[in-house]
């Protein structure tokens, strides 16, 4: 019985992992643009019928370049993180220009003075 279950945790195991494989490898031939539409074709293919000898040949032919294209993808999401970290801290009036603008509300009527020292307040705590 023991053996039973142990066997098919194994199996289960190399099942999941196959899984986990195959996907990765269908959304990296998707997403690779140096291949023609024929080429991701017959990849697609050869992963249906031949599965695990075709997942064999694509990470011993294409590995290095998976790895590299996997690579440009996570630095274009990096870059692209930090311009719009630098873009959204960057539109942050300064606490000065929050304080004249209050100020100019407050000139105008538009605020009390109480909104205006509560405005004044926030922008010296940031």
């Amino acid at each position: 019985m023991d053996g039973n279950v142990l066997w098919s945790l194994i199996v289960i195991f190399f099942m999941v992992m196959y899984f986990m494989i195959f996907f990765m490898v269908v959304i990296d031939l998707f997403s690779d643009h140096s291949l023609g539409g024929g080429a991701k074709a017959v990849w697609v293919i050869a992963l249906i019928l031949f599965g695990p000898l075709a997942l064999l040949v694509y990470l011993i032919a294409r590995g290095n370049s998976m790895a590299e294209r996997r690579k440009a993808q996570m630095e274009k999401a990096e870059a692209s993180q930090r311009a719009y970290i630098q873009q959204a801290a960057g539109t942050a009036a300064a606490p000065a220009d929050q304080i004249a603008s209050a100020k100019a509300l407050l000139d105008s009527g538009a605020i009390s003075q109480d909104e205006y020292n509560t405005l004044k307040a926030k922008a010296l705590a940031s």
